[in-house]
């Protein structure tokens, strides 16, 4: 457990406002979801509604806003400190983690097909993205890789009643039937 001097929470929390300020002037609530804690749990902690002093609240804070230590580290009691440091340094070491995730260019690979429906050809685009480094993708991820167009259906998709959208998915299953058969790939 880190020990902190009596006055570290104010004085810490008086950083924490100046670096907030400096980042564009962040609110409690940006903070909260920069760093994924409540925005209660942030509320109290920044009002001074806590009884004692979270230590990893307080490293994930530092290492969210990029506060050099030597402004917080005089309130860290001696025999804390290489714990404190370490702690901070993990919470840094996995927002840079979480970066390099996020800046990630995926790949995508297009294809495009002419199909014959009622007698009109029509060109189709289709579009898939895909990580380099994770072989898992989110729905969310998924769905931010959709083009403004692809949102307007799948919108006009969930607003019909079932029985609709079973019937555009049967009619999609034989559409991709039908190209499979004819070796026709995406």
């Amino acid at each position: 457990m880190i020990s902190f001097s009596q006055d570290f929470l104010e004085n810490f929390l008086a950083v924490v406002r100046k670096y907030m300020q400096l980042r564009g002037g962040l609110t409690q609530k940006d903070l909260s979801e920069m760093m994924n804690v409540g925005i209660s749990t942030m509320s109290r902690f920044l009002n001074l509604k806590t009884s004692n002093v979270d230590e990893q609240l307080v490293a994930n804070i530092i290492a969210t806003l990029g506060i050099p230590l030597h402004e917080v580290i005089d309130g860290v009691e001696e025999e804390s400190t290489e714990t404190f440091k370490r702690l901070v340094q993990f919470y840094k070491d996995q927002k840079s983690s979480d970066q390099k995730l996020a800046d990630e260019e995926p790949k995508v690979n297009k294809a495009s097909a002419t199909i014959n429906v009622g007698g009109r050809k029509q060109n189709v685009s289709f579009g898939e993205s895909h990580t380099t480094t994770r072989t898992e993708v989110t729905i969310r991820e998924k769905l931010e890789t959709l083009s403004p167009r692809q949102k307007a259906y799948l919108n006009d998709f969930l607003s019909l009643d079932v029985n609709d959208r079973d019937l555009i998915v049967d009619l999609g299953d034989a559409i991709f039937r039908y190209f499979r058969q004819r070796n026709v790939e995406f």
